[in-house]
């Protein structure tokens, strides 16, 4: 049964009727899934413990509304299709029988391995589809998967491992990126050297490399599946049992573990996939997110599976062995929906059209940004040389905290702006707060931006630490879910995200977000990508440090940020034109490729002593080059 809205005025209605009795709205949503005993209470809720529960004592498993609920309909459409690292291997598609088969026998592994309802499995594997079939097997069986992207340091590894005390971890030989074989294995023995919780490791073989296997502790994946029963039944879970934990980086050092619960993920992750994307039956839909991020989790996994989509999983990167993997994958697989990262995009960019040239991309009909507000610049190339002026963007905003889009056009029914994100999704209540606790009503403002009303798809607390989930979004604004980002509404009603609220800078008085400077910056035709931050700066308050990486083909420095100084000023105004600039060779960048802003904060304002962990960073050795280079 589908929940698609059909036209703007539809959005409208139902987002009228999502506000006006949230409960029934819901509840409308959640009664085309399958549950084993239908809610007593659609929600009971406050903000200030926060305490937050959505169909109460309501039966079901996740998995059944993905396998068994498809299974006779569409057995035998594909349900994964795996493109690997080299366009040259042979790939693999999964239709929902396959997949019903397979998680079977893998939760049948999990449960012979002594894991049962509420244990916790971490998940530290490249982009296959088993990656998939063992967040789906977990949570068959009732245990709680934290996927960990396969790019991280094994000290980030192990402190997630005691964290939420594993006692399973699944993980694969090596993995494929680009030209590189990186050694997995290896990285979760480091780890456990550290850490005694975990029990059992099930090693996936994907690249054929020597690893060490500890007798009685590790597995090959393939042999413990050998002879497995291809049915198992599906543990009865309640609506607010954990479902996964998956952990952001904390402003503290020590990594937050949000924890998401089975019925309202499930309902929320469903809906907003099925009317961001505006997904038919038949489609084919394509998210070049990892499984390790909530991306994955969300619009790889749970929302796509759910609504009986045909979802691709892509083990490579955007530019092996060339530029135009993207749109060679795309053409291959005569893709329909397309989401992926303002970064990507602009990498991409740097290579001009000549790589897109060979391809058709006529299949496309949505293409999706996510991640960060992707820039006007980046819009436009997507917009233009991908969709061909035909293909609505989906700017969407939203949190691994959140759970699902929150603030998105729906594709092809809600106009678009670049750089906006447009409205927020039915369900969502939006609030945009000054500093001092109030709510600024009407257009034209700007402020930090909040959720007044829960939504299914939220956060429950951070893993062990209650307190810290208050402390950290429901104590900025009392009654209120603070996001932690700014926000600006504009005299149509649009919201455009600013970054995060540490990432606008007051100068002189004047609010501005970094993503405006940064767009600006990124206009000036040899700038590939910036990042801007504030500092302490004796007159303004604060002062705007851009960090830009530049083709500096026949330019001096000083003719290059003198140029770019004129740019931002001409484009925004002379206030928020950059004190400093400083020319890098690359970014502090997350393996998900968020930018590490609070290293460049601390350079910046000279704190180069207290730059806290740097090893989780894609190019640990880019710090010391900035570091090298800095503006005085």
């Amino acid at each position: 049964m589908s929940d698609r809205i059909h036209s703007l005025s539809g959005y409208f209605h139902e987002y009228q009727k999502s506000v006006a009795d949230p409960e029934n709205f819901w509840a409308r949503i959640a009664d085309s899934f399958h549950w084993k005993k239908r809610w007593d209470k659609v929600l009971d809720w406050n903000f200030d413990g926060p305490d937050v529960k959505w169909f109460v004592n309501g039966k079901l498993n996740i998995t059944e509304n993905i396998l068994e609920r498809h299974l006779f309909i569409m057995g035998d459409k594909p349900a994964i299709i795996w493109e690997p690292n080299e366009p040259g291997d042979p790939n693999r598609i999964l239709t929902y029988k396959e997949l019903y088969e397979e998680v079977c026998r893998f939760s049948n592994v999990l449960v012979e391995k002594g894991v049962g309802k509420g244990d916790k499995v971490i998940i530290y594997m490249p982009m296959v589809p088993e990656a998939a079939i063992a967040m789906l097997a977990c949570a068959r069986i009732g245990a709680v998967h934290s996927v960990v992207f396969a790019g991280f340091s094994s000290s980030a590894l192990a402190d997630r491992i005691e964290d939420c005390k594993a006692k399973v971890v699944l993980t694969s030989d090596g993995n494929y990126r680009g030209k590189k074989k990186i050694a997995v294995k290896s990285v979760v023995d480091e780890a456990l050297e550290s850490t005694d919780l975990v029990e059992t490791m099930i090693v996936f073989q994907r690249t054929g490399q020597e690893v060490n296997m500890k007798a009685g502790r590790d597995f090959w994946w393939h042999e413990a599946i050998e002879g497995q029963s291809t049915s198992h039944v599906a543990e009865e879970m309640d609506s607010e049992d954990e479902l996964f934990i998956l952990y952001t980086s904390g402003s503290t050092g020590k990594p937050k573990g949000v924890v998401h619960t089975c019925g309202g993920y499930m309902v929320y992750s469903k809906f907003t996939f099925e009317n961001v994307f505006q997904y038919t039956p038949g489609d084919v839909y394509w998210c070049t997110a990892d499984v390790g991020w909530i991306t994955g989790h969300s619009y790889i996994v749970y929302g796509p599976l759910l609504t009986g989509a045909t979802t691709i999983m892509f083990e490579g990167v955007p530019t092996y062995p060339n530029p135009g993997r993207f749109w060679e994958i795309v053409d291959k697989y005569k893709v329909n929906q397309f989401y992926t990262a303002p970064t990507a995009i602009r990498a991409l960019q740097v290579h001009g059209t000549e790589p897109i040239a060979p391809y058709k991309l006529d299949s496309l009909k949505v293409l999706g940004s996510v991640g960060e507000p992707i820039n006007e610049e980046a819009w436009h190339w997507y917009h233009t040389h991908i969709g061909k002026t035909k293909c609505p963007i989906v700017d969407t905003w939203w949190q691994t905290e959140t759970g699902g889009i929150m603030v998105s056009p729906l594709a092809g029914i809600t106009p678009t702006k670049p750089a906006f994100a447009t409205l927020p999704l039915p369900g969502v209540q939006l609030a945009i707060m000054d500093p001092d606790g109030k709510e600024l009503k009407g257009n034209s403002v700007e402020g930090n931006l909040c959720i007044k009303f829960p939504w299914p798809g939220m956060i429950r607390t951070t893993y062990g630490d209650h307190e810290r989930c208050k402390q950290t979004y429901f104590s900025a604004y009392k009654g209120m879910y603070f996001t932690g980002d700014g926000v600006k509404r504009d005299h149509d009603g649009y919201y455009r995200i600013l970054g995060r609220v540490d990432d606008v800078i007051n100068v002189s008085g004047h609010r501005m977000g970094t993503a405006e400077v940064e767009n600006a910056i990124n206009e000036h035709p040899l700038v590939v990508e910036s990042a801007v931050v504030g500092y302490p700066h004796k007159v303004k308050g604060q002062g705007i440090y851009a960090y830009v990486i530049c083709d500096m083909s026949n330019r001096t420095e000083a003719n290059l940020t003198n140029e770019i100084k004129a740019s931002v000023t001409n484009i925004i105004g002379p206030i928020a034109k950059p004190d400093k600039i400083q020319i890098v060779p690359g970014l502090p960048k997350t393996r998900s490729g968020k930018i590490m802003r609070r290293i460049l904060r601390k350079v910046a304002e000279g704190s180069m002593d207290n730059l806290g962990d740097t090893s989780t960073l894609l190019d640990p050795d880019v710090v010391d080059k900035i570091i090298a280079g800095r503006k005085e």
